[in-house]
């Protein structure tokens, strides 16, 4: 048996969650009810009242209640539920979350769902589910589920999507559930001890160096989990670090960082890289990719750019050279991500090509951009940190045999 938290506004959509709290107790399992409204009386009695989720984000309960503003009101549920949730889920004492909301609702509870694990079953039954969600689920695992209608009482409609999103939540614990217990002489679903995971980031123009480390790192003993750089995938990178899952990062192709610089549109924000610094994981880091910044289709590309070095990679993405000048910023910046580490870590440097595009005879080889990049990386990253400077292109086999090994070499040191 499990227990499933049920978080929303009780005062306007009680009758819908407590319709979902009957459905998951008919599955065998318990739940557990959060309450964040605060406009009018809650209409399912909750386990944890709004008074609570308020006090958790330093809020005034009665206060904010008084002002009847919806503004803030979300605001102030949106900061003291992913406290609470990631409370419970900490204490063991609950299983998986479930929310019901509109626009308010789907605020408060996608922020609180945010604050989990990744891995950890989370539903949202939302109005927004059927357009642009990345602003609700980040680089989590939110399932956002239709709610076709409004979240507005139950009829031949709601009762169908509430009922299948019961069923959702329950099947993503039972199934979490399966998958750690087994009956006495059967093997499990899937081994109870994973391997230990390292992840790592790969563009396509990185392709060859991450499979071929990908290999040799797997026959060591590891999961790898490879993220593309596309800005989401960094982001999602640098989130599943933070939650402690990783053993090790293959930080390859830290392309993303151009983006960030220029204003390409595969950017993955100001903290990129730090994630594996500040927690201390062993990594190695290598300038993949930072000759190029990514566009849209060529009328996308700002007119401020014009003369510039352009590559059409496909229809829909045009790749722009980084200059001397970029590249100087460049190697300032990441030197400067490394110099936060609190574990170690390894720049590697392949001098011959840091893309397919870059090397000699390419239409992104510029040598002077590149030495431009190596020697401000080098004149600024601490002395104790090591760099590795290879005569070959980034994706020679012997540069992802020198990555793998380096990576290796520094779990060691962490062990």
């Amino acid at each position: 048996m499990a227990t499933i938290a049920i978080l929303g506004t009780m005062d306007t959509k009680g009758e819908e969650h407590g319709f979902v709290a009957d459905r998951i107790k008919q599955r065998g399992h318990q739940v557990l009810v959060i309450d964040v409204g605060a406009l009018g009386a809650p209409r399912l009695n909750p386990d944890i009242t709004r008074r609570e989720v308020a006090a958790a984000a330093d809020v005034d309960f009665d206060a904010l209640a008084a002002k009847r503003d919806r503004g803030e009101t979300v605001a102030a549920m949106s900061k003291g539920a992913p406290v609470v949730l990631s409370r419970l889920v900490a204490e063991k004492k609950i299983h998986g979350v479930i929310s019901l909301g509109g626009g308010g609702g789907t605020a408060i509870g996608t922020a609180a769902m945010r604050a989990l694990p990744i891995g950890f079953p989370k539903v949202m039954v939302s109005t927004l589910a059927s357009g642009n969600t990345a602003q609700y689920v980040g680089v989590k695992d939110i399932v956002m589920f239709p709610s076709i209608v409004d979240v507005a009482g139950l009829n031949r409609i709601s009762r169908q999507i509430l009922t299948r999103a019961a069923g959702a939540i329950c099947g993503m614990v039972e199934a979490g559930q399966a998958s750690r217990l087994s009956k006495a002489g059967e093997t499990p679903a899937v081994p109870s001890e994973d391997k230990p995971i390292i992840v790592a980031s790969m563009f396509g123009n990185t392709t060859g160096c991450v499979e071929h480390a990908r290999k040799i790192l797997e026959q060591a003993g590891y999961e790898v989990l490879v993220f593309h750089a596309t800005g989401t995938g960094g982001r999602t990178m640098e989130s599943l670090i933070e939650s402690g899952m990783a053993a090790g990062v293959l930080d390859v192709t830290t392309t993303e960082w151009a983006d960030e610089l220029v204003g390409g549109f595969l950017s993955a924000g100001p903290t990129r890289l730090e994630a594996a610094a500040k927690q201390g994981v062993p990594a190695i880091v290598a300038p993949g990719c930072l000759d190029m910044v990514n566009f849209h289709g060529p009328e996308t590309v700002p007119a401020k750019f014009k003369g510039r070095t352009f590559y059409q990679h496909n229809p829909q993405v045009t790749l722009m050279r980084t200059t001397p000048e970029e590249c100087a910023q460049l190697g300032k910046i990441i030197a400067e991500k490394l110099n936060l580490s609190k574990g170690p870590v390894t720049m590697l440097i392949p001098r011959k090509a840091i893309s397919v595009i870059s090397a000699p005879g390419k239409p992104f080889h510029d040598p002077a951009a590149d030495q431009t990049l190596f020697d401000n990386l080098k004149s600024r990253l601490r002395r104790d940190i090591e760099v590795i400077e290879m005569d070959c292109e980034i994706n020679d086999p012997r540069f992802a045999e020198a990555c793998a090994n380096a990576l290796l070499k520094n779990i060691g040191k962490r062990k």
